[in-house]
């Protein structure tokens, strides 16, 4: 075969086919709102309190509550320490990250007209940092799985002339045109043979077996893996008071996700027969996205002292584009002897490419929230909210293609609905206000052991100066997960690393009316 093609130093291409999964499903559909201090304060329990920006976020007509315009801001410093246990070795990590995690304006427009039932209308911009994905930690230990088995597991089935380079091709040339002509499996099972991690039985061309290099044994292995990024949400909010009692509002959300992985694994074994004695593997990953929502709530004062709400979140429908890039590094200890006669010690598989996928769809469950809270005049309040997310329902489309129609097969097998329990109170003494929050957030898969439920505790101080407002909140919660070292699609052959991760909090906002 001819191929046809235009070389630059650092290589960009279209790969026709990447192992979207359920751990994608969700990253993008999990959300753990940041928003104001007084809100995280309250456990984010205000879907039927509004008068807070973040609030808009719970439920839309909690701009309504708002009795002059309102703008307020949120810088936020987020702390994990993570503990990791791979092969019975344990490794400690943490580290810090500081940014804007809310900033919003509310708009009200008093109604003049005595005879309306309308008394406002209120127009919002309200941004939100819904999930931070700033992560990281570090695995070591010895294992009985080598990194052997993801090459293999990816090359077997697969004739040697798709995953190896023609006469004269450079190693780029080859793995660009591979993941074009073929796909994604196929070029790592290249990476895999070319650095002699895995060898054909047959150098035939037609050949679709193959065998390892690393003999079986004992191997040591460190593993690195950090995440950074966010899912945020743009909201326009419309919102009114609807005679004493009722308050109605609408979303229309714009979403984006800014996710970047970087993975690097280190594995030496000095096992009786083989010829592979040390690997270096890199994966670097770079998501971006974009989606639309909606959201419809309402507000209803039963009495001065008792108030309900509801909110319909619907699905998210995300677009969402992703750009890897990897390189593999190989040694033998003996050294390989080739046909010429050379002997060589060290493989570098680095084909300095960036691999730009096609886009896929993504669309997230909708949710419903249904909330109460007690407003006790000056003293303070008592805030309650639940929700249900069925993340079973969260879909990669077109859901016609069959790689998708699987993963969604996965996804409503291994996913169920989560339940999320908030509780807030506030006392207010004159201008100081004392709060303190609880939240139960359910994990979404069936097995809890990949990712356990999350618990949260807040608490927060605000003084109130007139119209002006300065809020501090700190709030800590803990979660337990499993993450895949690497993922072929099967457990046997992914060795997992357990994860404790404790993660803390603080908030400040400064708002006042406009």
């Amino acid at each position: 075969m001819k191929r046809i093609f235009l070389f630059l130093i650092l290589q960009s291409f279209v790969l026709i086919g990447f192992a979207q999964d359920i751990t994608d499903a969700v990253r993008y559909s999990f959300n753990n709102i940041q928003g104001t201090a007084r809100f995280k304060a309250l456990g984010g329990a205000f879907g039927a309190l509004g008068g807070d920006l973040s609030a808009v976020n719970t439920n839309p007509a909690g701009s309504a509550i708002f009795s002059k315009s309102f703008f307020s801001g949120t810088l936020g410093n987020k702390k994990f320490e993570n503990n990791t246990v791979y092969s019975n070795s344990s490794v400690a990590n943490n580290d810090s990250h500081f940014g804007f995690d809310q900033l919003g304006a509310a708009f009200v427009f008093n109604n003049t007209n005595r005879n309306s039932k309308v008394n406002k209308l209120v127009l919002s911009l309200v941004y939100d940092r819904m999930q931070s994905h700033d992560n990281s930690f570090n695995a070591g230990g010895t294992s009985s799985q080598s990194i052997d088995r993801y090459f293999l597991a990816n090359a077997q089935g697969l004739a040697l002339n798709t995953i190896s380079a023609y006469p004269g091709e450079t190693l780029t040339q080859a793995y660009n045109y591979i993941g074009s002509d073929y796909g994604y499996s196929n070029q790592q099972a290249f990476l895999g043979y070319e650095g002699f991690i895995i060898e054909p039985d047959s150098y035939d061309d037609n050949n679709t077996v193959y065998h390892s290099n690393i003999a079986a044994g004992s191997f040591d292995q460190s593993f690195s893996y950090v995440t950074g990024g966010y899912n945020g949400k743009l909201g326009i909010n419309l919102a009114m008071q609807y005679g004493d009692k009722l308050y109605l509002g609408l979303n229309l959300n714009a979403h984006s996700i800014d996710y970047r992985r970087s993975t690097y694994l280190r594995e030496f074994n000095n096992n009786e027969g083989s010829l592979i004695n040390s690997v270096e593997f890199s994966n670097d990953l770079s998501v971006t996205g974009g989606g639309f929502s909606f959201q419809l709530g309402g507000i209803y004062k039963v009495n001065p002292t008792l108030r309900v709400g509801f909110t319909y979140d619907s699905p998210t429908w995300y677009t969402i584009s992703e750009e890897s890039a990897q390189s593999l590094f190989t040694k033998s200890t003996d050294g390989i002897v080739f046909d010429d006669g050379n002997v060589d010690y060290s493989f570098s598989v680095n084909p300095n490419s960036v691999n730009i996928y096609p886009d896929y769809r993504l669309e997230t469950p909708g949710k419903l929230t249904g909330s109460a809270a007690l407003v006790l005049g000056k003293i303070g309040l008592i805030s309650f909210e639940y929700s249900r997310k069925d993340f079973s329902s969260t879909k990669f489309r077109p859901v016609k293609d069959n790689y998708f129609a699987t993963q969604n097969t996965i996804i409503s097998n291994a996913l169920t609905s989560s339940q999320t329990y908030r509780l807030g109170s506030e006392l207010r003494f004159e201008r100081i206000s004392v709060r303190g929050g609880y939240s139960i957030i359910e994990s979404p898969y069936l097995n809890k052991a990949i990712m356990d439920d999350t618990s949260t505790l807040s608490l927060g101080l605000g003084y109130n100066f007139g119209n002006t407002r300065l809020d501090l909140s700190y709030s800590t919660f803990d979660q337990n997960r499993t993450n895949q070292l690497y993922m072929v699609g099967a457990e046997d052959i992914a060795p997992l690393a357990k994860v404790s991760g404790a993660h803390n909090n603080i908030l400040l906002t400064l708002g006042f009316s406009l």
